[in-house]
C-alpha cells in the first residue's frame, strides 16, 4: 500500500516541514473561521444593526490594508519564523480576550470591535511572513506547485466546514467556545513550527527605500493599462459587491428564521461554490481564456445574489450561495493569474502587492457602505443591488475583456506565492 506522500496529488507531503506547516495552519484555519462566525453572529444578536455588522468587518480588515507594506517589509528584513511564533500568541491573547468578555456578560460592541482591530494588525504581519514561508518549508522546489494547491484546498475546505461547525456549537454552546477552540488553534501553530528544522536566519541587508520602490510600481501600472483596467475591476467588484457577507446573518435571522446554525449553513454553502471554483480553474486547459472566464463569473455572482435575495425558501437559496460562492473565487483567482502572467518580471511583485492593497481596503469600506445602506432599504433589497451591480460592472467592462483576451493560461508564473495570498484572503 502506497504511502501518502507517495501518491502524486499529495507528493508535497515528502517535505516534514510541509506536512507540519500544512497540518498547523489547517487546524488554525477551521478556528479561524468558527471565530470569524461568531463574531459577527454576537454583534448582530447584540445589536441587530447592520450598520455595525459592516463596521465588525471594517474594524478586522482595515488595518491589514494600513500597514500591509510594514508587514511585507518585516517578513523580508526580520525572522518571519519569531514573527509567526509573536503573531500566534497575540491571536490567543485575543481570543481568549474575546471569550472572557462573553463569558463574564460584558462584551459592548466597542470592546469588540476594538478586538478586531487587533486582530487586523496582527493579519497584517502574521499574512506576508507566513506567505513567504511556504518557499522554505518544502524540501524540493518541484513540489512548490503542488503544495501551494494542497493549502489552498485546505483553506477551501476549512471555509466550507468551518461555518457549519460554528453554527453548532453557538447553537449547544455559545460564542465562547468559539473563540477558545480558536486559540487552542493557534497552538498547533507554535507546536508544528517549534517541531520544524528550519535554517539559521540570516539577516539580510537591504538599502533600498521601500516607499520609493513601490511607487515605481504605481507608475509601471499607470503605463500598462491592461494591468490596470483589470485591478480597477476588481476594486469595484471588492467595493460594491464582494460585501455581500456582511448582511449574512440578518438573512439567517430575519429572513430564514434561523439561528446560529442557519448562518454557519449559508456560510458553508457559499464554501461549496468557493471549492468548486477551486476545482474548475485547477482543471481549466491551457487555452481558456482567461478574461472571458473572468467576465463570466462575474455575471454568475450577479445572478446569484439577485436570486438569493428574492427566493424565501433556504433549501432553493442555498443553490444559489453555491453560484455565489463559485462567482466569487472564480474572480479574486483568475484576477490574480492574469496579473502574475502578464507583469514584467521585475515588477511582479509590486504589482501583486497593489492587487493585494485593493483587496485589503476595498472590502472592507465595502462593508461599511453596505452595512449602512442595508440598515434603511433591508437586507434582501440591498443583496439585489449589488447582483444588479455586479452585472453592470461585468457589461460595463466587457468591451475591454473582450479586446484584450489573452490566454494568460500559457504563460510562465516566476512566482506563486501570491496565488496563495489571494486564498488566504478569501479564506483566513
Amino acid at each position: 500500500m502506497k504511502k501518502l506522500s507517495e501518491i502524486p496529488t499529495f507528493r508535497a507531503f515528502r517535505s516534514l516541514n510541509y506536512s507540519l506547516y500544512f497540518v498547523g495552519r489547517g487546524v488554525s484555519q477551521f478556528g479561524t473561521w468558527m471565530q470569524r462566525t461568531a463574531v459577527v453572529w454576537v454583534v448582530y444578536s447584540i445589536t441587530h444593526s447592520p450598520m455595525l455588522l459592516g463596521l465588525t468587518i471594517f474594524a478586522e480588515q482595515f488595518p491589514s490594508f494600513l500597514l500591509s507594506i510594514p508587514g511585507g517589509v518585516a517578513a523580508d528584513r526580520y525572522d518571519r519564523y519569531k514573527i509567526i511564533k509573536i503573531m500566534q500568541v497575540a491571536s490567543i491573547i485575543q481570543s481568549v480576550a474575546l471569550a472572557v468578555l462573553v463569558i463574564t456578560g460584558h462584551a459592548p460592541v466597542w470592546a469588540i470591535l476594538a478586538l478586531s482591530v487587533m486582530l487586523g494588525v496582527i493579519n497584517a504581519f502574521d499574512v506576508p511572513a507566513r506567505q513567504s514561508m511556504i518557499h522554505e518549508v518544502v524540501a524540493d522546489p518541484a513540489d512548490l506547485p503542488n503544495a501551494l494547491s494542497l493549502t489552498t484546498a485546505m483553506a477551501s475546505l476549512a471555509q466550507l466546514l468551518g461555518p457549519a461547525l460554528a453554527g453548532i456549537v453557538l447553537s449547544a454552546f455559545g460564542a465562547a467556545v468559539c473563540f477558545f477552540i480558536n486559540a487552542a488553534s493557534f497552538v498547533a501553530v507554535i507546536i508544528s513550527l517549534l517541531l520544524m528544522k528550519l535554517p539559521v536566519h540570516k539577516p539580510k541587508t537591504n538599502k533600498k527605500r521601500v516607499l520609493a520602490e513601490f511607487a515605481e510600481g504605481f507608475s509601471y501600472l499607470r503605463a500598462s493599462s491592461n494591468l490596470s483596467f483589470i485591478i480597477l475591476f476588481l476594486c469595484f467588484t471588492c467595493f460594491l459587491v464582494l460585501p455581500y457577507n456582511t448582511v449574512l446573518p440578518i438573512f439567517a435571522k430575519e429572513i430564514f428564521k434561523g439561528n446560529a446554525s442557519t448562518f454557519g449553513y449559508i456560510s458553508s454553502f457559499i464554501g461549496v461554490g468557493a471549492v468548486s471554483g477551486t476545482i474548475f480553474l485547477a482543471s481549466r486547459k491551457a487555452g481558456a481564456q482567461l478574461r472571458h472566464i473572468l467576465f463570466v463569473a462575474t455575471l454568475l455572482l450577479g445572478v446569484g445574489l439577485i436570486c438569493f435575495s428574492l427566493i424565501k425558501s433556504f433549501p432553493i437559496a442555498m443553490v444559489f450561495a453555491i453560484l455565489i460562492g463559485f462567482g466569487a473565487i472564480s474572480q479574486f483567482a483568475v484576477t490574480n493569474i492574469i496579473v502574475q502572467s502578464e507583469s514584467a518580471p521585475e515588477m511582479r511583485g509590486r504589482t501583486i502587492g497593489v492587487l493585494l492593497m485593493a483587496m485589503f481596503g476595498m472590502v472592507p469600506l465595502g462593508s461599511l457602505v453596505v452595512g449602512a445602506i442595508s440598515e434603511r432599504i433591508g437586507a434582501p433589497t440591498t443583496v439585489l443591488c449589488q447582483g444588479i451591480v455586479a452585472i453592470i460592472v461585468a457589461l460595463s467592462f466587457s468591451k475591454f475583456l473582450k479586446k484584450r483576451n489573452a490566454d494568460t493560461s500559457t504563460k510562465e508564473i516566476a512566482t506563486e506565492e501570491p496565488e496563495e495570498a489571494v486564498a488566504e484572503l478569501y479564506n483566513d
